[in-house]
């Protein structure tokens, strides 16, 4: 029971998780794996199907919003150290 609470309360974190500004979002996500997957496996969820494609979409979708956001990171760093350099 304790293992299925768990699970629940990681889903409805995730969900919560994924209303926020991107900001805020990338970090509370890192904050979220490192909670529920830095000591588990996520296959040691205990979740019915509904739930468990639901958590499915969220991390795919989390996933796929980290890999935008580090571009866009990447692309914003890169900006302002050219504008550094020309200010220099």
């Amino acid at each position: 029971m304790e293992r299925r609470n768990r699970s629940l309360k990681a889903l409805s974190d995730l969900q919560y998780i994924d209303s926020l500004d991107s900001e805020l979002r990338a970090n509370q996500l890192l904050s979220w794996v490192e909670k529920n997957l830095s000591k588990n496996k996520i296959e040691d969820f205990d979740l019915d199907l509904e739930s468990l494609k639901k958590l499915s979409e969220l991390f795919y979708k989390n996933l796929n919003f980290l890999k935008n956001y580090r571009q866009s990171m990447k692309h914003q760093i890169k900006n302002q150290n050219k504008i550094r350099e020309f200010l220099n």
